[in-house]
């Protein structure tokens, strides 16, 4: 397998990696209702309204002139990323995160295997393009993982699976085994 290819395949996978996540996320969303979305298990936890305040800053300062300009933007105040302000409406946050999630899918998309090799800057420390993709995939990846923690303990047993059930799985295995049959 050549780097080009190695580089195309890492770029694709990143992609459906990073649009599983959103979806896990926004899949999540759907089951808390607008005080579920901002309350706060204990007065040091993130509600899941300030996860996405986050997140959303975070994608906004990371992807924008990705190649071009540091990935710490100097606009970009963090610590208020983790205050719910009065005009942080749930509405606004997810207006933001999916503007945000776009801008990152449209970043990726343009992105070649060519550009692996080039260095970009995160809080003036160089990393390689694979290693600031790879760096963003897990910090998603953790936050989204909270929000769907956050999303199961409000629904408890209301809670809809987004993936195998529990006792779901020797089902989902035949019907995964019938498929390629």
């Amino acid at each position: 397998m050549t780097e080009q290819l190695i580089a195309a395949h890492f770029l694709q996978y990143s992609l459906v990696e990073l649009h599983r996540y959103k979806d896990l996320a926004d899949r999540s969303f759907t089951q808390v209702n607008d005080e579920e979305f901002f309350a706060v298990l204990d007065a040091e936890a993130n509600s899941i309204g300030i996860l996405v305040k986050h997140l959303a800053g975070n994608m906004r300062s990371r992807w924008t002139d990705f190649l071009t300009s540091d990935g710490e933007k100097p606009d970009r105040f963090r610590d208020e990323e983790f205050i719910i302000r009065p005009a942080d409406s749930r509405e606004a946050l997810m207006t933001r995160w999916e503007s945000n999630w776009g801008l990152l899918f449209a970043t990726l998309e343009a992105l070649t295997p060519a550009d692996m090799g080039r260095t970009v800057l995160i809080r003036g420390q160089p990393h390689s393009v694979v290693q600031a993709i790879q760096r963003q995939v897990a910090h998603y990846a953790y936050h989204v993982g909270q929000i769907v923690i956050l999303a199961k303990h409000f629904r408890s047993q209301e809670w809809q699976s987004l993936s195998i059930p529990r006792g779901g799985s020797d089902a989902f295995n035949a019907q995964m085994q019938a498929k390629q049959g």
